[in-house]
């Protein structure tokens, strides 16, 4: 019995401890953020200010397309599924079909 009440002081000892550091590092820090100048709002960008209008510049025009110019030299990526005509003639879809649950009805036209 006497060794369950040094138990139970020992723990409440620890408790109350931590209680009264966690105030006092409360405390200290309200103080801090008290005793700290207040912040100054920093600008994003610099105010405006009038300046001499620039004379205007001449500006060039985009360069003209020309058919049969340059293309991407990489290949275009294969379907992944191929059309009719390819899987008659033997390819196989990369990818499987998909499940009946993921799949929509048909969209009804107006």
């Amino acid at each position: 019995m006497a060794a369950d009440r040094t138990r139970l002081r020992r723990d409440i000892l620890i408790a109350s401890t931590l209680v009264a550091a966690g105030v006092a590092i409360a405390a200290l820090a309200l103080h801090a953020i008290n005793a700290s100048s207040p912040q100054e709002l920093a600008q994003a960008t610099q105010p405006l200010q009038s300046s001499p209008t620039p004379e205007p510049q001449k500006t060039t025009a985009p360069a003209e397309s020309k058919p049969g110019g340059e293309r991407p030299t990489t290949p275009a990526p294969q379907p992944a599924r191929p059309d009719d005509e390819a899987q008659k003639a033997g390819a196989k879809p990369v990818l499987p079909p998909a499940p009946a649950e993921k799949t929509a009805p048909p969209i009804e036209k107006k």
